[in-house]
């Protein structure tokens, strides 16, 4: 069973918050992508503005993902969350593939910046589900626990 130390208590609420502000970063930096890939290719002051919104809000989002990592791990190591059970390897997985999803957006918001993005807006509207499945299934795994 797992410690209910108050300094436990402590690293999982700052976690979740972490996590959760990081996460917020992630459904809406898509977004943005959705509006610069439907932005007119005369307009330069709308895709200029959106540009600038994206780089403040993946580097904020970055800010957000350091400590996330950090007290999550500290979670697993230092407290033994998810010792010996197997939903927590699914949850690691999980978040290497919201890390990926992650630079994936600054590599996405390089293309904008070059000018060379190829992608619909279309395209960009399902990239943004991604990191909605990518929260719930993690939620759905560490409160229920399935295996």
């Amino acid at each position: 069973m797992q410690a209910m130390s108050s300094g436990y208590l402590w690293v999982k609420a700052f976690h979740i918050i972490f996590v959760a502000s990081w996460f917020a970063g992630l459904f809406y930096m898509p977004r943005l992508f959705v509006n610069l890939a439907m932005v007119p290719p005369d307009s330069h002051a709308e895709r200029e503005r959106l540009l600038l919104m994206a780089r403040k809000l993946y580097r904020f989002s970055s800010l957000l993902m350091v400590p996330a990592l950090v007290l999550g791990l500290w979670l697993w190591l230092g407290y033994g969350i998810g010792k010996g059970q197997g939903w927590i390897h699914a949850k690691l997985l999980l978040v290497v593939g919201a890390v990926g999803y992650h630079h994936m957006c600054r590599t996405l918001m390089r293309s904008f910046e070059q000018l060379s993005n190829k992608r619909s807006h279309k395209w960009f509207r399902v990239f943004n589900e991604t990191s909605v499945l990518l929260f719930a299934a993690t939620v759905v795994l560490v409160v229920v626990k399935p295996f």
